[in-house]
């Protein structure tokens, strides 16, 4: 004790003295420090910026299984709806947009800004957009104005009615800045700093505009979206993402296990191990890629059992498939992208990937919400086995955009074109609501072959387990085939271009997808407005529309409790019986130091059991209530 009081003695009469030989200047000059400045070039911010959207991917871990993308045995509390009590779970996208981004996107754009270095204002709004968009879909209700006040010990939460149109207000003016004269001299400090576009302002131009096409499909189920929306969002689409060449994908290294740092590899390759075997295909991911959904006897809720004994086919199949069928020797009734988009473990020597024939045959399983077990099998990992565990330098990177290398997605002209045709079915104009579909599918076909990585025979290593030479072929089959290419706008409902667009976004793109199933309250079964406790569901059971119903967007989608078989069980009692519709705040953000804003909230508060089942004001038709029944 005694010699530890000596060295700080000592150390402060040497600091002492070194003070004392130092100007007032230089003492509080201190930020100048080359190694810990208090001040950078706006340019300087861009990449790091830009690499925080991997935490988008950690959030998928929620939102993946809340849209029926993929089952898990790891977060399970939101595959069942629920949230992890005293957890950052599902906090991500919170931490990434007020923390991780958050003063650097600020100091960017407002250094740039005074720089009139517009360029680099305009990318710095258009993230800022980007950022808040996903955010307010996530968690719905948030702080806002208040969120970089200095001095605040406390933040008033703002509601989306205030927030939506902020964010389109942010894309606007990235636009504006990006289609300013610019006389700045870069040379490469954007370009070599840009992992999204690389400086290329007419893409983040279009990137800007289809952040307010997202912004404005959200809106789609509100009464006054024909009157107040769909124009803007089909005049936006029309200068958005063009093709799959302007998609918005985020650039990493890779490198492996002999990367310099692991997060240089993507969140889903091999090395880094977040998928392995705790994340898998969900069944009605499986049965709307391989057109096996099932037909339900609407008296029991159960399925029919096919009295052919077809072990792959065990139940009798719904009469109308959206997306594809199991017709798959008639050409273009198959869709290749369930060759890609989900695992299978046939063919793991990839001796006859260029077969059509023997990729059209592959058998696929999905597993529950929360095992990995399903209705008619087990399903494998998104690698494409059943083991647990992988190791690079053994099976290789990985495969698809489930690969060290691959790169983040962000936004797909596909998405926005199906934006579009919602749109435009909602205005009633089905000619161009058909176009839009059809073009949807055709640059959905174009994203998923940009990424196919195929497999080597005998190498042991993973890959795609079809060549971008026959996918081609087949989607083009497809494209022309009777799903799209010979529907005729008589035919196109709006399940058709939802969950056509619900594939585009598998799974990268599980938070709009999941978007879209809550503004269609899931297709639940109830009267007046919205679904509330003993008007859609009860404590035991949530009533959703039958296939049957001509209303219902998503055919096969039932929630847990819903009377259906495979179906049927029920949520933690804090949700009263009804879904989840947001994701609670980020615990040790707002639980532990925001509580008194939280709770001031409506219509359910946000310290309220059952916060997390709040409907988001975009999903009601009006009006965000004050009260409601819960």
């Amino acid at each position: 004790m005694n010699m530890k009081k000596i060295y700080i003695v000592k150390v402060f009469a040497v600091l002492t003295l070194l003070l004392a030989n130092m100007g007032c200047s230089d003492y509080l000059d201190v930020n100048k420090n080359v190694d810990a400045p208090d001040y950078i070039d706006g340019y300087l911010y861009l990449a790091g910026i830009e690499q925080e959207y991997f935490g988008l991917y950690y959030d998928i871990r929620a939102t993946a299984p809340l849209s029926q993308m993929m089952g898990t045995t790891s977060y399970t509390s939101f595959a069942s709806n629920y949230y992890s009590p005293g957890s950052d779970s599902g906090g991500e996208i919170w931490r990434m947009t007020y923390w991780n981004q958050g003063m650097n996107l600020e100091n960017m754009i407002n250094q740039s800004v005074a720089a009139k270095n517009y360029t680099l204002a305009g990318i710095g709004y258009a993230m800022k957009a980007f950022s808040w968009d996903q955010l307010t879909k996530m968690h719905c209700d948030v702080p806002m104005n208040e969120a970089f006040v200095a001095g605040l010990l406390s933040h008033h939460y703002d509601y989306q009615s205030a927030i939506y149109p902020q964010i389109r207000s942010w894309a606007t003016t990235a636009i504006k800045y990006l289609e300013m004269q610019d006389d700045s001299q870069y040379g490469t400090k954007i370009s070599g700093n840009d992992y999204i576009y690389k400086g290329d302002k007419a893409k983040w131009i279009k990137f800007a505009y289809g952040v307010i096409v997202r912004n404005l499909a959200s809106l789609s189920n509100k009464k006054d979206f024909v009157t107040n929306y769909a124009d803007s969002l089909i005049e936006c689409a029309g200068k958005a993402l063009a093709s799959s060449a302007d998609d918005a994908t985020l650039t990493v290294a890779g490198g492996s296990s002999s990367a310099a740092y692991s997060a240089y590899n993507n969140f889903w390759g091999i090395t880094r191990s977040n998928l392995g075997y705790s994340y898998f295909q969900h069944d009605y991911a499986v049965q709307v890629m391989t057109g096996t959904v099932p037909a339900y006897d609407e008296g029991t809720g159960n399925k029919m059992v096919n009295e052919a004994e077809n072990p792959y086919h065990p139940y009798y199949l719904a009469d109308k498939q959206i997306i594809c069928d199991t017709l798959t020797n008639i050409t273009g009734h198959y869709d290749p992208r369930v060759a890609v988009k989900l695992s299978t473990t046939d063919d793991d020597n990839f001796t006859n990937i260029n077969n059509a024939d023997s990729v059209k045959a592959y058998k696929y399983y999905g597993g529950s919400f929360t095992g990995r077990g399903g209705p008619i099998g087990t399903a494998p990992s998104f690698y494409g086995s059943y083991a647990t565990s992988y190791d690079d330098k053994v099976v290789g990177t990985g495969r698809w955009i489930y690969r060290d290398d691959a790169p983040y997605i962000l936004m797909t002209c596909a998405e926005l074109k199906f934006d579009l045709a919602e749109a435009y079915w909602k205005k009633g104009d089905k000619v161009n609501a058909l176009a839009a579909f059809k073009a949807g599918v055709a640059a959905d076909m174009d994203f998923t072959a940009t990424y196919l990585t195929p497999g080597t025979s005998n190498s042991g290593k993973v890959g795609d387990k079809i060549t971008k030479t026959l996918f081609t072929k087949l989607s083009q089959e497809y494209i022309n085939g009777p799903y799209v290419g010979q529907m005729t706008e008589n035919d196109l409902t709006l399940s058709h271009i939802m969950m056509q667009k619900w594939v585009s976004l598998y799974p990268w793109g599980a938070l709009e997808a999941w978007t879209d199933l809550r503004k269609y309250f899931y297709d639940i079964k109830y009267s007046g407005e919205y679904p509330t406790v003993n008007n859609g569901w009860d404590l035991n059971t949530v009533s959703q529309k039958w296939d049957s119903d001509e209303t219902k967007v998503y055919k096969g989608f039932y929630l847990a409790p819903a009377q259906v078989q495979s179906r049927k069980s029920t949520y933690a009692t804090q949700n009263h019986g009804s879904p989840c519709f947001r994701i609670r705040p980020r615990y040790n953000s707002e639980y532990m130091w925001n509580k008194p804003s939280l709770e001031s909230l409506v219509p359910i508060s946000g310290t309220a059991e059952n916060y997390q089942c709040s409907i988001p004001w975009f999903a009601y038709p009006g009006d965000l209530p004050t009260t409601i029944n819960n």
